[in-house]
């Protein structure tokens, strides 16, 4: 493979830093509503508990079959209108589409495709904007790069979990829904993800829009192998050639997303067993525990979003390692003990714990993994990177599927419980991956 020549990039002031990552706002606004609300809706629609990690598949696959490719492309990409804006663009559009149609879903198989074409179209986004952060950046401004987008993951989370009872705030009634049992707090909260999901992309490849590629690299680009074969045989040749401190991450990240992917599905259904006594996704029971599910997931992402901001110091100082171990041991700490709380106030010093070790998973790996990459193959290893998650996260769904009504008594607060065992495993596994200097 011909590499090309790197020179580092001008050096951004942190407002330029802040408005290039404004886009994952409106990115992970689209994940937030995912995380806090596709389970229910899915209940609404009639599924059973033990099916919901076989209905949350789509993200784990699309990521898996999207973003390695995207990656590569992105790297391969000379249009005039950047290497990574193109996919930007694309996905934001579907994205936002995709938020419009899905509370309007009338059975379970119209909202499982329709998150398939939500989570294709985020994957079509993400990795070109982790790149674009990188190729933007130089070296030294990895971490800050990364963590003020760790910290508009926090906020833009935030906000999507918190949407509906802000809705119920502002006088909409929790308990009016549709013909399909779908709130309409959820409805309003999705179609506000659809304007913030594009509205925002926009907005940061205007203010800081990519830099043109020098003659040279264009040349180079020009010369290589273009198609499907060779985005394919690039990919292969850097899973072949990876970095030692990448392969070492593995390990982490599938303790670390095993765990997150748990969580998220079945946190709503262990509230609404320890603070309402209900398994009924009809009785305004399930849907307060939503609704508190959402509080809580309001309350630990803007954790995440104030020590995002904090953390930068700390990672320069002590090193992405161990401070990402920390932050997962007080979140396997914090998933543990929220299963046996039953008063709704005290559920919010668990979401503490929760929240350090989320703004850590979305900044430290990414400060980690951009030390340890050739700049040139930033795209394709930021997609490879990804298969880190997604394989956790099949694989999880796969255990929980096969596993939820024995070995997990049909109770969704043993899965929580044993998901913060697996955040402690990911701690561990932290503490073995040596980062260049």
């Amino acid at each position: 493979m011909t590499h090309l020549s790197h020179t580092s990039p001008p050096r951004l002031s942190i407002s330029q830093i802040v408005q290039m990552n404004v886009g994952f706002l409106g990115l992970q606004f689209s994940f937030g509503l995912q995380q806090s609300s596709m389970s229910p809706i899915y209940s609404y629609l009639g599924a059973q508990e033990a099916t919901l990690p076989l209905l949350n598949l789509a993200g784990p696959i699309t990521g898996l079959l999207v973003q390695p490719i995207v990656g590569a492309m992105s790297d391969r990409t000379t249009s005039r209108y950047g290497r990574r804006t193109p996919y930007f663009l694309v996905g934001a559009i579907l994205c936002s589409l995709s938020l419009f149609a899905m509370p309007y879903s009338s059975a379970l198989w119209m909202a499982a495709a329709l998150l398939w074409i939500l989570d294709a179209a985020n994957n079509v986004t993400m990795e070109p904007y982790r790149a674009y952060v990188s190729d933007r950046l130089p070296k030294d401004q990895h971490a800050p790069g990364y963590i003020i987008q760790s910290a508009f993951t926090g906020l833009a989370q935030t906000l999507a979990y918190l949407m509906p009872s802000i809705l119920v705030w502002l006088g909409m009634n929790k308990d009016t829904v549709g013909d399909n049992h779908i709130p309409q707090i959820t409805l309003v909260s999705f179609m506000i993800g659809g304007v913030i999901s594009v509205s925002t992309i926009v907005w940061s490849i205007w203010r800081v829009p990519e830099l043109p590629l020098a003659a040279e690299q264009k040349a180079r680009l020009a010369a290589q192998k273009q198609g499907v074969a060779a985005t394919l045989q690039e990919i292969w040749l850097a899973i072949r050639e990876m970095p030692v401190p990448m392969r070492q991450m593995a390990c982490m990240k599938l303790f670390q997303w095993m765990a997150m992917g748990w969580y998220w599905q079945y946190v709503s259904y262990s509230i609404a067993r320890s603070l309402f006594d209900t398994s009924d996704p009809t009785s305004t029971g399930f849907r307060d525990a939503v609704l508190v599910n959402g509080q809580i997931g309001g309350f630990y992402n803007a954790v995440s979003f104030v020590t995002a901001l904090l953390m930068v110091g700390f990672t320069k100082r002590y090193g992405a390692p161990k401070v990402h171990a920390l932050c997962l041991t007080l979140s396997g700490m914090g998933m543990w003990f929220i299963p046996q709380i039953q008063t709704q106030a005290w559920l919010f010093l668990p979401a503490i714990g929760v929240g350090l070790g989320w703004a850590s998973i979305m900044g430290n790996p990414y400060v980690m993994l951009a030390r340890s990459v050739p700049p040139e193959r930033t795209g394709v290893y930021m997609g490879i990177f990804n298969m880190f998650i997604v394989i956790p996260l099949l694989l999880g769904g796969f255990i929980v599927n096969q596993l939820y009504d024995t070995v997990f008594a049909g109770d969704p607060r043993n899965v929580l419980m044993v998901s913060g065992v697996l955040m402690v495993c990911a701690a561990l596994a932290t503490l073995r991956v040596k980062v260049p200097d």
